[in-house]
């Protein structure tokens, strides 16, 4: 089955992950993932580095033991800007291999000091490449409801959006976000460019003030004024930010699925306990969404 199909029924639930940078991470992962099977969620995405930054056999080990142990749908990142055609050919065919035919289409982040290969410069380049040689895979792409950070306006932002739709992407999952305006608003200007394939809206609960500070410096989001006051109150209390960061995201989770939100895609950063409360707070919200409930 498409996971496109899976909107057709329910407010999709999904999680991403990402490959251990180390060891003792690589020891974590395997319980992390099997305390997240416990939220039976629609999907799992994979991070995949930037062709050939060292996490990619990560990647595909994961994906394999999402898709074939779990029986879980994997969905791997597949950035292009250091993937040639020929690459992407064989990392699509290594993840049919494994029954994987989900990826999330992505132009990746610039590397310092290392030069693109020149194939893909942008997302829709992989989706249309993708679409034409490798027609099984579904293809989900990234948006942006604060607009990207690289964009001079939000025209121009949602004109390439409609670039990656227009090529053959058929749901797309939006970068982080704190203010759920920011989404409505994102949304009804996708709406009136012609964008109707369903939109899950990425959630990051806050676990360590500096991480996710860091985070939506680089991702160009910014942080709301309440948002800012929660990390200063509890920044130096583990448990407390804790609490009140799944707070925070299941407070906007309700919020989103209410105003009838397609989906809700969570940013785990590998921590299936916040995951786990998350999904306790708001599990009878998307059982009350299914059309067959």
């Amino acid at each position: 089955m498409k996971l496109t199909e899976l909107f057709n029924s329910k407010t999709v639930f999904s999680l991403e992950v990402f490959p251990p940078r180390n060891e003792l991470s690589s020891q974590r992962i395997i319980p992390t993932l099997e305390g997240l099977q416990e939220i039976a969620p629609d999907f799992i995405s994979v991070t995949l580095g930037a062709g050939g930054t060292g996490h990619d056999q990560g990647t595909f080990e994961i994906a394999d033991f999402i898709q074939n142990t779990l029986n879980i749908p994997a969905v791997v990142h597949v950035p292009c800007l250091y993937l040639s055609q020929e690459q992407v050919l064989t990392l699509l065919d290594q993840l049919k291999e494994i029954n994987v035919t989900n990826i999330l289409a992505l132009r990746g982040d610039f590397i310092p000091g290392r030069k693109p290969v020149g194939d893909f410069s942008h997302a829709n380049e992989l989706i249309e490449f993708v679409k034409k040689e490798r027609p099984l895979f579904s293809i989900a792409s990234a948006c942006y409801p604060d607009k990207h950070r690289e964009a001079v306006s939000f025209v121009e932002d949602i004109a390439c959006l409609r670039k990656k739709i227009d090529a053959g992407s058929d749901h797309l999952i939006t970068q982080l976000f704190f203010n759920n305006e920011s989404f409505y608003t994102f949304k009804e200007k996708a709406e009136i460019a012609g964008i109707n394939v369903p939109i899950e809206a990425g959630i990051m609960p806050c676990t360590n003030k500096k991480q996710i500070e860091r985070i939506a410096k680089v991702s160009g989001v910014p942080i709301p004024h309440k948002y800012s006051q929660m990390l200063d109150k509890y920044q130096n209390n583990k448990e407390a930010l804790e609490d009140a960061g799944v707070a925070y995201a299941v407070e906007q989770i309700i919020d989103l699925v209410a105003h009838g939100v397609d989906g809700i895609h969570l940013y785990t950063m590998n921590h299936a306990t916040v995951a786990q409360k998350i999904w306790r707070e708001t599990r009878s919200i998307f059982k009350a969404t299914s059309k067959n409930s």
